[in-house]
């Protein structure tokens, strides 16, 4: 049952109010408040799913209200009670995230269309919350190694800067759950997290993958097109596998690393961005530094706070967590029973090598997961693990 509260020290408002909105819909519960200090206290203690907060209250006006519950419960759309001289101060309200805003006397038609647009609202946040949760146990960082604590340590002091962060470690280690983590952790969050893998685009594409083009400036460009650098605008742009980015490219980047612009291709206007860069590397940036593969002020730049992840092989203790957590997430892809593996088996696997890292011990459990027997044992794992 969604649950309002009013929040208006004239009581004949009030009372019109909680009429309407008791009588409308008897399945809305309503809550009433005679202040600002009285609404926020309610506030604090019980979960609404919209507010209505008249602007002028003595104790606490609507304005300090409406910051003060942005800053609790940043979910709940609130609507703004205006008087005909606070018309002006209602509008900027909104600049601080009321929802609406409606004038005294309220009028029906208008009142109730807001109730059902905020209400509908609110489940849309509140869904999207949600998604966000499942979205980001994709990219879950498992592990209890002194290695991985250390790394999350740096994740958690860095994540709400603006620093640069350069991510190193072997192919398959996961660093992209680190740029994904630096993200989700951020002040950036609501904005996007744009991947580009620079090993993948070829070289002539690279610029504009990057940064975009206009109608005209080669061939194949038909129409104008936005690049990673704008569309990440406001979030972060994580550069995956920099090491093999074009030196013409990286001229670009750090340009626009330098001063916060880009240029399309084709196009000699600048375009102002907003973004942070997180990069990543299975190279030795100092050993291409040194044999001109790769600009030694780009890294520079780059490499403000450095986290090495390392490989599976260093971290073995982490082996039977991540067993446990491949083996869940696996099972449920393939709509089966999770199945256990014995202490033998789970032995057997700390001590292979992992050249493929994380990447080849996920393959590995699913492997074992669709061959092996209910629990896996030390003969499956030397049946069907064998490298």
């Amino acid at each position: 049952m969604p649950k309002i509260l009013v929040i208006e020290d004239e009581a004949a408002i009030r009372r019109v109010l909680v009429k309407i909105l008791s009588e409308e819909n008897d399945t809305y519960q309503v809550e009433e408040a005679e202040d600002g200090v009285e609404g926020l206290e309610k506030i604090k203690n019980d979960d609404f799913d919209l507010i209505f907060c008249d602007i002028k209250m003595p104790k606490m006006d609507g304005v300090d209200v409406l910051e003060a519950t942005k800053k609790i419960k940043p979910e709940i759309p609130i609507v703004m009670i205006s008087g005909h001289g606070d018309l002006d101060t209602a509008v900027n309200t909104m600049r601080l995230g009321a929802f609406d805003y409606i004038s005294k006397p309220p009028d029906l038609n208008r009142l109730l269309n807001t109730v059902r647009i905020a209400l509908d609202t609110k489940v849309l946040v509140v869904e999207n919350k949600m998604l966000k949760k499942k979205v980001s146990k994709n990219y879950e960082m498992i592990g209890e190694s002194a290695a991985i604590s250390h790394i999350k340590d740096m994740i958690e002091k860095v994540a709400q800067t603006d620093a640069r962060v350069l991510i190193t470690g072997p192919n398959g280690t996961g660093k992209e759950l680190v740029a994904h983590w630096l993200h989700q952790k951020s002040d950036r969050s609501k904005g996007n997290l744009v991947e580009v893998n620079c090993a993948a685009i070829p070289s002539e594409l690279i610029e504009s993958e990057l940064f975009g083009h206009v109608k005209g400036a080669f061939t194949s460009a038909v129409k104008d097109r936005a690049g990673k650098f704008e569309t990440a605008n406001g979030g972060t742009i994580f550069l995956d596998e920099i090491g093999d980015m074009s030196l013409s490219a990286q001229a670009k980047v750090l340009r626009a690393l330098q001063e916060n612009k880009i240029q399309r291709v084709g196009n000699d206007k600048d375009i102002k961005v907003n973004v942070r860069v997180v990069a990543a590397t299975n190279k030795d940036l100092k050993k291409e530094i040194a044999e001109g593969r790769f600009r030694e002020d780009l890294y520079h730049r780059l490499a403000v706070i450095l986290i090495q992840v390392p490989a599976l092989n260093d971290r073995r203790e982490d082996i039977p967590l991540l067993i446990d957590y491949f083996s869940e997430k696996i099972s449920l892809e393939h709509g089966t029973a999770k199945k256990s593996f014995s202490n033998k088996a789970i032995k057997q696997l700390q001590e292979y090598d992992w050249t493929g890292n994380i990447r080849e011990l996920r393959n590995v459990v699913e492997r074992l997961i669709i061959l092996g027997e209910k629990e896996i044992s030390e003969n499956d794992v030397k049946m069907f693990a064998s490298k």
